[in-house]
């Protein structure tokens, strides 16, 4: 890579890590701030919501500053909003009297910077000279499977080790991670996502073109295929197989995590030989399959398997979906990369939404509910169809 541009792709690799510590440390404590605080499960299932809520709105609101503040203050500001909410969770919980509403407060500061780094890594790498950005793409998504697998084995030495009681000492460390690559982001180089002269797509521009709702459909489909499956993988190992939390959570959703990681790694490395269109048709038709597997198959221990290969089935959907969507509409901008992380998000918080009323419908049957959800990955099939014939027209033309 030219320029020195190498050190700004490990600087967002290590942003995506960012992302997954804030999504994921936290949900280790909620029996923790239960126990210690008197805190309801209602309450703490709010932390969720506002969490996710406001990464929604920031992915929204971000259209509007970005580009007027550049991608390196944005992306500095994101860091320090991380690393802020996971440092004040150490102790604004007993500062203000209230440990809710230091949670919360705590929550809302890493939500912030969580939105803005799903907006910015990938328009960031995007601009980057490189002569493979696809796989460049789903290699930088990859980071972000690693850190969720790096977050809950970490967490759970640490806790086994020092202790649950010193959960504040593991949340000031874990702020070092965010303070050290918002350093890093001033420092490393930073290209335009746009040329020089150019000026990127509104989103009334963007909304009159079908190829991006095409895109946003997709981009639903993907966040939907993956978390329909992820959110109900623990549950899985835990009844079906008679487990404990501690081994349901290592046997479904890190071995989900694994393969959704190996998956982007795998494309990382040898994608330049394979068609992208093909891996994604492909993965879709395998995701189908695992749905399939899950929701079918009686044998438990096949069931957390279909679990585990869902997991390897959607690791190109979201870094694919995204790289299509900037090859074919090359002055989107920030607005379309905001737009499809903002699908994506509807995506990920609808997928397990249907699973869960489907479930609901049929006597709280967890395998309807993943039945219902193997629409995702076959309206995904379809929109790669659809770009494939519209790229054919371009073609013609």
């Amino acid at each position: 890579m030219k320029n020195g541009y190498q050190k700004t792709v490990y600087a967002c690799f290590l942003a995506y890590i960012v992302q997954a510590v804030v999504n994921n440390f936290v949900p280790l404590l909620f029996l923790t701030f239960q126990d210690t605080y008197g805190i309801p499960l209602s309450k703490i299932t709010m932390l969720v919501t506002i969490n996710f809520g406001l990464q929604l709105l920031v992915d929204l609101g971000s259209v509007g500053f970005v580009d007027r503040i550049g991608y390196r203050a944005s992306m500095v500001t994101a860091h320090i909003f991380a690393a802020s909410g996971l440092g004040l969770l150490a102790v604004l919980p007993d500062l203000l009297g209230n440990p809710f509403a230091g949670i919360l407060v705590s929550v809302v500061l890493y939500a912030i910077g969580g939105g803005l780094l799903e907006v910015l890594v990938s328009p960031v790498v995007e601009a980057c000279p490189s002569e493979h950005k696809e796989q460049t793409m789903s290699l930088l998504h990859s980071f972000y499977c690693w850190g969720h697998v790096g977050v809950v084995l970490v967490s759970t030495v640490f806790f086994r080790v020092c202790g649950i009681g010193n959960w504040k000492a593991l949340a000031l460390i874990w702020a070092l991670v965010p303070l050290a690559n918002a350093f890093f982001f001033t420092r490393v180089p930073m290209a335009s996502l746009i040329g020089e002269g150019e000026k990127g797509l509104s989103i009334r521009e963007l909304a009159g073109m079908k190829i991006f709702w095409v895109f946003m459909l997709m981009m639903t489909c993907a966040g939907a295929s993956e978390q329909a499956v992820s959110q109900w993988a623990s549950t899985f190992a835990e009844k079906g197989l008679g487990v404990g939390k501690t081994v349901g959570d290592l046997a479904g959703p890190l071995a989900f995590a694994l393969l959704m990681g190996s998956a982007r790694a795998f494309y990382g490395k040898y994608g330049e030989k394979i068609d992208l269109d093909r891996f994604m048709a492909g993965s879709s038709l395998l995701c189908v399959a695992s749905y399939l597997c899950v929701s079918l198959v009686p044998s438990p221990v096949l069931g957390l398997a279909g679990c585990a290969v869902c997991g390897l089935s959607v690791g190109i959907m979201w870094p694919g979906t995204f790289s299509k969507a900037a090859a074919s509409i090359p002055r989107g901008g920030t607005a379309l990369f905001a737009l499809m992380a903002l699908a994506g998000d509807l995506g990920c918080s609808g997928g397990p939404t249907v699973v869960g009323m489907v479930s609901s419908c049929f006597g709280e049957n967890l395998k309807k509910g993943i039945l219902a959800a193997a629409l995702f990955p076959l309206l995904l099939l379809l929109g790669i169809g659809m770009c494939r014939r519209c790229a054919g027209k371009r073609g013609e033309a």
